[in-house]
């Protein structure tokens, strides 16, 4: 399975479904419609789609606003094809995502190998898409359903790892939010790690940083100020936090982010 171009965190009013050869992996965050006339399917919220090679649809947006967007072109040998058909995966069909944290963190993670172009990238990638194909194909409502079961008031703990991502610039204090929530600090974390596997600082963090990786991918502005606009009092925590999490200074990952693609 060999990565050609992975974008990240992209934003557009349509999108051609123009497509060489190969296949690619699309995560829309925002309502889409795919298609046009009878056969047009509508998305309302999340969704993910795969199309290979001759895919000649148009998707839209359906709210008058960008379609948010992440993308993965890759290509297939013959068995991988069978092992998407077998998740029962269709190519132009969409699929209903109803909580896109796990495959957003695979595409990070894989966003990030690529960049540092080390050896292991090959078998990363492939472990990666697998990843993602599972996750797609395993797919269902009922999956929310159970974590809302799982863990009590689970959409309002969604609803603030959602408005986070949104706004990874904004003052997101636990303390503050448990008492918005009406529950103790030490309850918040709890309920908060039991959803997600991950603290909410862990999570402010990430958004963060993922904010800064697209600023030093697309624009011209110093570290410094990149560290400002993404709630860094300190350049040097950043530049130190951003070395701990990405494996390379922000510098590096600017020199190796403007590299040909794979």
């Amino acid at each position: 399975m060999k990565i050609n171009k992975i974008r990240i965190g992209c934003r557009k009013e349509s999108i051609s479904g123009e497509l060489g050869s190969g296949t690619a992996f699309y995560l829309f965050r925002s309502p889409v419609t795919i298609g046009s006339g009878a056969k047009a399917v509508t998305m309302s919220g999340c969704s993910a789609l795969f199309i290979s090679a001759g895919f000649e649809s148009d998707i839209k947006s359906t709210d008058g606003q960008p379609i948010r967007y992440d993308s993965v072109a890759f290509r297939l040998n013959a068995s991988e094809k069978q092992y998407l058909t077998s998740l029962g995966i269709v190519y132009g069909e969409p699929v209903s995502i109803s909580d896109d944290f796990v495959i957003t963190g695979i595409l990070r993670c894989l966003k990030a190998q690529s960049v540092r172009k080390g050896k292991e990238l090959p078998e990363f990638s492939e472990l990666a898409m697998r990843l993602i194909l599972l996750a797609v194909g395993g797919f269902s409502e009922d999956d929310e359903k159970s974590d809302e079961k799982r863990v009590p008031r689970y959409a309002e703990l969604k609803a603030i790892r959602e408005s986070i991502y949104e706004d990874p610039t904004g003052s997101w204090e636990t303390e503050a939010l448990a008492e918005e929530m009406g529950i103790s600090r030490t309850y918040f974390h709890r309920l908060y790690l039991a959803a997600f596997g991950v603290t909410c600082r862990q999570d402010v963090i990430e958004s963060r940083l993922f904010c800064a990786a697209d600023l030093l991918a697309n624009t011209d502005m110093s570290v410094s100020e990149i560290a400002e606009q993404c709630g860094y009092e300190s350049d040097s925590y950043f530049m130190r936090q951003f070395k701990q999490h990405k494996g390379c200074t922000p510098t590096e990952y600017r020199n190796r982010i403007n590299e040909p693609e794979l």
